[in-house]
C-alpha cells in the first residue's frame, strides 16, 4: 500500500511499534520525524480533519503543561502552538488518503489501511 504517512518519533515506544506494524502489513510508509521536520498549521489542520478531533485533542498533556502557558482561546490558537512545539503533538499519527490514526494503541491504525 502507497500514500501512507508516519508522523514519527524514534525514541518513542508507540511510534516505534506503530511503524514495526505497518511494515508488517506490507506498508511502507513516508516516515515524517515531526520533530525536525514539523508539520505546519495547513497540514495540522488537515490532520485533525481526518482525525475527526478538536485540535486540543491532539495535545499531550504533560508536554503541554511543560510549556507554561495558558490554554488556547481558539483551535487556529491550537494549531499554531503544536506547529511552533512540535514536541507537543501526540504520536504517532499515520494518515492513509483521506483518513487518519493515532497509534495507540499501535493496532488502531489497521482501521485505515
Amino acid at each position: 500500500m502507497s500514500n501512507v504517512t508516519i508522523y514519527h518519533n524514534p525514541r518513542c515506544t508507540k511510534s516505534r511499534q506503530t511503524l514495526a506494524l505497518l511494515k508488517e502489513q506490507g506498508v511502507e510508509p513516508d516516515v515524517i520525524e515531526y520533530l525536525d521536520h514539523p508539520p505546519d498549521v495547513k497540514q495540522l489542520t488537515a490532520i485533525v480533519k481526518k482525525l475527526g478531533i478538536a485540535p486540543r485533542d491532539l495535545v499531550r498533556r504533560k508536554e503541554f503543561r511543560e510549556l507554561g502557558v495558558d490554554e488556547p482561546p481558539a483551535d487556529k490558537d491550537w494549531l499554531q502552538l503544536m506547529a511552533d512545539n512540535p514536541r507537543i503533538i501526540e504520536r504517532p499519527i499515520v494518515v492513509s488518503g483521506n483518513r487518519a490514526a493515532l497509534g495507540r494503541p499501535p493496532e488502531n491504525v489497521l482501521e485505515i489501511l
